[in-house]
């Protein structure tokens, strides 16, 4: 296990849920990946990302899909691409991202809630 943080510490990163609403393959990418624009609502707005996901997902089965994200780190440069948030994932018994958000089963979270 890392070293233990504060609830104080977990409060400053700021995940938000927001919904997939374009997506395309980034073969310009170092490692296969694929670029969303997530809608985050109001305050938040739309930001986008580049994520390697690859072995799960193709662009056009990600768009209306829900995620969770980091929305409060600073932009990164990926290649010729401004990722503005970071996905959250976990990996599989492979090692594969599998994207984390709400639950399928259940109707959509508003726009921009905040994970706690």
């Amino acid at each position: 296990m890392d070293d233990e943080i504060t609830f104080k510490d977990f409060q400053k990163v700021d995940v938000r849920v927001g919904t997939v609403i374009r997506a395309e393959a980034y073969p310009e990418a170092r490692n296969p990946a694929i670029k969303m624009w997530i809608d985050f609502g109001g305050e938040i707005g739309e930001k986008k990302t580049s994520a390697q996901v690859t072995a799960h997902y193709i662009p056009e089965g990600l768009v209306g899909r829900q995620v969770l994200a980091v929305v409060n780190f600073p932009p990164r440069q990926i290649g010729k691409f401004m990722s503005e948030v970071l996905v959250l994932g976990l990996p599989d018994a492979q090692g594969e991202v599998v994207l984390i958000g709400p639950d399928g089963n259940l109707p959509p979270v508003p726009l921009g809630g905040r994970l706690h």
